[in-house]
């Protein structure tokens, strides 16, 4: 199997800092489209996102459910399915101790990467992460995938290293997703 790994604020979703409630989470511009695309060449869909205000007592474990609920549901409604739902809920600055801890899923480290292609025999190779930001790019090349950087100003370090360099960038997410087609056409 082969995936699409896709951070989910200002992804996959329109960008709302740290908003877990359901009815302010939309796709953003152009998802349904370009995940339709993907879908058509056998990509599963999963996403992988920090959520830092679990550690700093702002939102619950619980309201990532309904984030999972929603996000399913639109895009149940684009007639796609996402095949999982991965998230750190960690922050070394974190105000709750269970969750004030480093760890190996919080991005720029390949934990919820890995763990999603261990439960979901995902081929990492042939898989991509899409991210809007250089620590999701680092995480998609150590767990061996390629990597789409959305430019979409959400960047504001630009810290390069040889692990942070995107196998493409893109504007947006139906851009990226034509990317991804044009290199799987070539792969052909």
């Amino acid at each position: 199997m082969k995936a699409i790994f896709l951070e989910k604020d200002s992804t996959l979703v329109e960008a709302l800092p740290c908003n877990v409630e359901p009815r302010r989470i939309r796709l953003s511009s152009g998802a349904g489209p370009a995940l339709r695309l993907l879908a058509r060449l056998d990509y599963r869909f999963f996403v992988v996102s920090h959520q830092t205000g679990i550690a700093l007592g702002r939102s619950s474990v619980d309201a990532m459910h309904a984030v999972n609920d929603r996000l399913s549901d639109l895009l149940f409604r684009e007639n796609l399915s996402l095949d999982g739902f991965y998230y750190c809920p960690h922050d070394p600055q974190g105000t709750l101790a269970p969750y004030a801890i480093s760890c190996h899923c919080r991005k720029p480290l390949p934990g919820l990467l890995l763990r999603a292609a261990l439960d979901h025999g995902i081929d990492l190779r042939a898989s991509w992460m899409i991210g809007d930001i250089l620590h999701d790019v680092e995480a998609g090349n150590l767990a061996g995938c390629r990597t789409i950087l959305l430019d979409n100003g959400n960047e504001t370090q630009w810290r390069l290293g040889p692990r942070r360099i995107p196998t493409r960038m893109a504007p947006d997410l139906y851009a990226a997703a034509v990317l991804i087609a044009a290199h799987h056409d070539h792969d052909d």
